[in-house]
Formats: structure tokens, sequence, C-alpha cells
């Protein structure tokens, strides 16, 4: 089989491998569509994972073979799934923290989503896939990932009716919350980027605020809309640390912050602490997603609660990884979401 392998930012190849072997209680799954994550792009520009390594974990595709102990799937099933599995026993998970389990980072697939074919372990097999709606395409399918994170992300805030919401960063993530967002009954929401593009398609998908950084004063049109109060809630969807103090100060007392995105290790701001005491406010994080978001996610997806096939602007070949991610991370090229597809 094939995989698009990582070796440096600049360097990416494909190579061949030995189809993975799988055990009596593991599937081989023979991936048609993978998502283009965040992390991924992360993952290269920074050079954070080792030479060698196959990336993609937004995975949608077909069973094409079955150990011996596998009774829930059948070969020609279409699934997706993560890319880790909580026990479901441990302290964390016993107390709803699945993503802190700590088994979740230890499972993973073989070798990665951008390759031909997979490896699911038997922790996969028992609480980690889905099984795909009759008709939904794979393109759609790998949106089921991103989506399921951002609902797993959502339960962290308590959202109230008439709640006005910043989302800072119209990338995939960005867009799929600001979605979710507008299916509550909630008040503004408002959604920031310096990509124009990015903000025309907020636009065409109903958000309420598009503001363009470049040229748009973000304290001036909250405080305008808001009477000066502030918004209730604030989404950080762009791994830029620096983004944190300038949230603390347009958060409403009482409000919450959603740190969705990966920030660099090490990464220091200075924000006013006293807003903790004085106003009551909170700063939350949110990693990954649990099996239980991934049933919702593909609910959201079969019934078109939200429009994700707006937001894939292309579609690309295995072949074209490093392609991909050079586009994605370019702000001048208009790319929201990025499927790599197998032929």
């Amino acid at each position: 089989m094939k995989a698009n392998v990582f070796y440096s930012k600049d360097s990416f190849e494909v190579k061949d491998f030995a189809i993975p072997k799988i055990d009596s209680n593991e599937v081989l799954l023979k991936v048609h569509a993978c998502g283009l994550c965040g992390t991924d792009i992360h993952k290269a520009i920074h050079e954070s994972v080792n030479p060698g390594t196959i990336l993609g974990h937004e995975y949608a595709g077909e069973i094409v073979e079955i150990g011996s102990q596998v009774t829930d799937f059948e070969i020609g099933d279409r699934v997706v799934g993560g890319i880790h599995v909580p026990c479901l026993t441990c302290h964390y998970c016993e107390r709803g923290h699945y993503t802190l389990c700590p088994e979740f980072k230890k499972t993973n697939i073989e070798p990665g989503g951008f390759a031909e074919y997979i490896r699911l372990s038997e922790r996969h097999v028992r609480n980690g896939i889905k099984k795909i709606p009759e008709g939904m395409s794979y393109e759609v399918s790998a949106m089921a990932e991103p989506v399921a994170c951002c609902i797993h992300g959502q339960k962290s805030a308590h959202f109230h009716p008439g709640d006005n919401v910043l989302i800072m960063g119209a990338g995939p993530i960005g867009l799929i919350h600001a979605q979710l967002l507008k299916q509550k009954n909630l008040g503004n929401i408002f959604i920031t980027d310096m990509s124009a593009y990015k903000l025309k398609i907020a636009k065409k998908l109903g958000i309420d605020y598009p503001i363009n950084i470049n040229n748009e004063d973000l304290n001036t049109v909250i405080n305008e809309v808001t009477d000066n109060q502030g918004v209730d809630k604030i989404i950080i969807a762009t791994g830029i640390s620096q983004l944190l103090p300038q949230a603390v100060k347009l958060l409403r007392r009482g409000g919450e912050i959603i740190v969705f995105s990966p920030f660099d290790n090490n990464s220091e701001v200075t924000i006013d602490a006293s807003r903790f005491f004085a106003d009551e406010i909170s700063i939350v994080g949110t990693y990954s997603v649990s099996p239980y978001e991934f049933n919702e996610a593909l609910i959201v997806l079969e019934n078109g609660t939200i429009d994700v096939e707006n937001m894939i602007t292309h579609v690309m070949d295995l072949e074209q990884v490093q392609e991909a991610i050079n586009l994605a991370n370019n702000p001048n090229k208009e790319a929201i979401k990025i499927i790599i597809k197998n032929k």
C-alpha cells in the first residue's frame, strides 16, 4: 500500500508499505477520505513530530478485513472514528473526562490517515468507530471528527439563551463552531479572521458578524453591538496564544473563554488576573473527542443541521499532502477545508 510520509516541513514522500496485519479483535480499513486538520498543519510546519510519521486522523473508509472475534462489524461496512479511544472505566472516564484517560493516547491508528489502509485496534472496534449513515459521502463523513470535537468543546461551557459569542478564527473549526451555535437560542455570533474569503464563507453560512481584523476594530464592533457589555462566551479557534489576553478584555462579567486550539509549548501571556475574582470569569481548555460525540456528529451531518460541503474547498490526492498543507497554511489562498482522497 502507499502512504504519504512526513520528513520535514519541506519534505514529504509517498512510499510503499506492507498492508497492516490485524489480530482477531481488530479490523482493516481502506481509507477513502481523510481530512487535513489544523493539528496536521501545526505538526508539519513546526516539525513537532518525528521524521517518518504518517499524519492524518480524520478518516472515513470501508472495512475490508475483520478479525475472527469481531461481531459488530462486517466487511463492507463504512465507518468513521477517532484516533484515540478512552478505556471508559478509569478515574477520568467515570467523571466524563474521557480525553484525560491515561489510556487515551496509547491507542492509535496504524500507520496514519494519509495512507491507503489503516489497522484499527480492539479498543477502536469496541468503542471508537461508528457506521456511516447510508447515502453520506466519504468526504462529508470525514468531517465527523472535527464536528464531534466542536460538540465536545461546547459542552465545556455553559451557554444560555441570548448569549453573545465571539469565535476567534474562521477556519474549519471556527466555522463549525459558529454553525453549531446558530442552532442554539443565543444572541449575536461574531467571528474574526484576516482572510476576506473565509469571512465571505462565514457570511454565506449565516454568521451574524464576520469581522476582518485587518480593517475593522474588534473592540469597537463588539462594544457597539453589546452596549459596551462585552461578549458572554469566546471560543479561541486558532493557535495564537496572544489572543488570550485580548479575549479576557472582551469578555463580559461572568463570561467564559474556551481555548479550543493548541498553543505552542511554553507559550507565555500576561492577562488581567483580577478579573477571575472580581468578575467571575473562567477559562477552560478542551481537547479531542469522546466516542459519544461521534454519534451526535453523525446525526448533525445526516440531518444537514450544519453545512460542511460549502466548507470543503479542495479534494486532493494522497500524493498531494505537502501541497495541501502549504495551501491551507497560506492566508492568501482561498482554502478552508481540504480532504485527502484515495483513488
